[in-house]
Parts: structure tokens; C-alpha cells; sequence
């Protein structure tokens, strides 16, 4: 079986960490960052299952800053 490496954005949400993969749109959720990516995964994998992902080239990510009146 072929596997192919996506992107998962975590961040928290009161108690609970919220995962999103923005190549195929899915999201999950943990109370912990290894739990959130677990079923994130899972729900890819079963989205990939429904609607197989077209050769793309992988995103670029990067991070930048802006000001904030504090």
C-alpha cells in the first residue's frame, strides 16, 4: 500500500486540540495533540477512501507576523 505525508494544523480549543488537514479539508479532534493527529488520520484515511486525492504537489507552509495593538 502507498503512503503519501499530508499536513496537520493543531491548535487548542479550551480542552480539547482541534486538527485540520488542509489538503483534503478534514478535521478531528483530541484531548491530547498525539490523540487529535491519531484521529485525524483516521478520518483522512477514510475520506481518501471516498475520494481518492489527485496528484498534487504538497503545499507550501509558512509562517509569518503581523502587529498587534495589545
Amino acid at each position: 500500500m502507498a503512503t503519501r505525508t499530508y499536513t496537520a494544523i493543531i491548535h487548542k480549543e479550551d480542552d480539547i486540540y482541534v486538527a485540520d488537514c488542509p489538503e483534503t479539508g478534514t478535521v478531528s479532534q483530541g484531548y491530547s495533540v498525539s490523540e487529535a493527529i491519531d484521529n485525524l488520520k483516521e478520518a483522512t484515511e477514510l475520506y481518501l477512501e471516498e475520494f481518492p486525492a489527485p496528484k498534487a504537489q504538497k503545499p507550501i507552509m509558512k509562517s509569518f507576523e503581523v502587529a498587534v495593538n495589545a
